[in-house]
């Protein structure tokens, strides 16, 4: 069993920064494929970036160039650092965790970009 929880969450003006970050617990997390979903209201549920036991990243189109995603292995963390924030950003983030037969989620932190 994985415990995923995310912190870094909050208000920010358009234009701003944030960094999400999403500890786990297990002794197993560098073999896990991590990623970054969001839920904003009445939408469903999307991938924003994910990145593999082996570093290597991907991300929605709607945030490259912006976002960047990251692990340190050693303190069983993965980071989202989003910069340029834009309002339409605005949703709950969500980190999950996979392994193949395995499946974990954290508990969302809420992101809202305003002025």
């Amino acid at each position: 069993q994985v415990q995923l929880v995310e912190s870094g969450g909050g208000l920010v003006q358009p234009g701003g920064s944030l960094r999400l970050s999403c500890a786990a617990s297990g002794s197993i997390f560098n073999r896990y494929f991590m990623r970054w979903f969001r839920q904003a209201p009445g939408k469903q549920r999307e991938l924003v970036a994910s990145i593999t036991s082996g570093n290597r990243t991907n991300y929605a189109d709607s945030v490259k160039g912006r976002f960047t995603i990251s692990r340190d292995n050693a303190k069983n963390t993965a980071y989202l650092q989003m910069n340029s924030l834009k309002p339409e950003d605005t949703a709950v983030y969500y980190c999950n965790a996979y392994f193949p037969g395995l499946n974990y989620w954290g508990q969302g932190t809420q992101v809202t970009v305003s002025s």
